[in-house]
């Protein structure tokens, strides 16, 4: 029977939590596990210790998350528990999250530059692994990653990408963007920073949706407000258009569709959308959709 990891500090999320149908998970606050990916397609797994939840079998590090912890910081710190890896180095990727109404589980994917060091570092793994991506399914797997795995698997290759149109997004709404424009974009793209480095809202379907992602964020700016390009904004690449604006923005998008990225473009210029559009963009969205999300 599985019990608190010995030599462990209780966490505020430890305990089961018991469905009504008599399966108990662990976790008071629901649970999270990383899924690490290098350039070579290879993943993170854990052998999991005999004395735990299906111990024996190989599956994700993870754990309950604490209470009022957000799944991606619940998802990071079990990882460094775990594996010591530096989850500094990781970029997150996409958050996807198995609903059971009193419980939930959520795998946060993130692009490791490389196979990072790792190192049995807590009780509940006998041994750490970066498996090919194409091994995995050939491994004896925890139930509930085995169910996961082939959505996951699909999603891996999907590389999202943004790129906002400033100026646009900054002109749709009346802020005083007029009288000072570079002040206007450099709150804009500090707001787009913080979305972007706390991921994007999603509303997936399916029994394992995704419910957040971290496309990769180009914001172009241009004439008046060139300036707020100086600023550096994590998470953001930001460009200034050397003249057209317009033209920045089609190559942009055409840059990110070479390198095989699935774009969205933000803006509400019709001739820019059909200009983007043939560039390879996926889909074109106006300014109010980026707004709500920014807050």
């Amino acid at each position: 029977m599985t019990t608190v990891p010995p030599h462990r500090p209780r966490g505020s999320g430890d305990g089961w939590v018991e469905l009504p149908d008599g399966r108990r998970f662990w976790g008071r606050a629901g649970a999270a596990g990383l899924l690490a990916v290098t350039p070579d397609d290879e993943v993170l797994l854990q052998h999991r210790v005999a004395w735990s939840h299906f111990g024996g079998t190989w599956g994700l590090p993870g754990g309950a998350r604490d209470v009022g912890e957000s799944s991606i910081d619940g998802a990071l710190r079990e990882a460094r528990e775990e594996t010591g890896i530096d989850t500094a180095l990781l970029r997150p990727r996409f958050a996807v999250r198995l609903d059971l109404d009193v419980w939930s589980y959520t795998t946060v994917a993130a692009d490791a530059p490389s196979a990072l060091p790792i190192a049995v570092s807590d009780p509940e793994s006998t041994a750490l692994e970066w498996v090919a991506a194409d091994r995995v399914a050939e491994l004896p797997l925890h139930p509930g990653f085995a169910d996961a795995w082939p959505h996951l698997r699909a999603l891996l290759p999907v590389r999202p990408a943004l790129v906002v149109d400033v100026a646009n997004v900054v002109g749709s709404r009346p802020d005083g963007w007029w009288r000072d424009r570079s002040g206007a974009a450099t709150r804009l793209l500090t707001a787009l920073a913080v979305r972007a480095s706390a991921g994007f809202p999603a509303d997936g379907s399916g029994p394992l949706p995704l419910i957040a992602s971290w496309p990769e964020v180009v914001a172009v700016v241009e004439g008046a407000a060139r300036p707020a390009a100086a600023t550096a904004h994590p998470a953001l690449t930001v460009v200034a258009a050397s003249s057209d604006g317009d033209a920045e923005i089609v190559a942009q998008t055409a840059a990110l569709v070479a390198r095989g990225r699935r774009v969205r473009v933000v803006t509400a210029d019709r001739e820019l959308a059909a200009r983007v559009r043939a560039a390879g963009a996926v889909e074109v969205t106006g300014p109010s959709q980026l707004l709500d999300q920014l807050g």
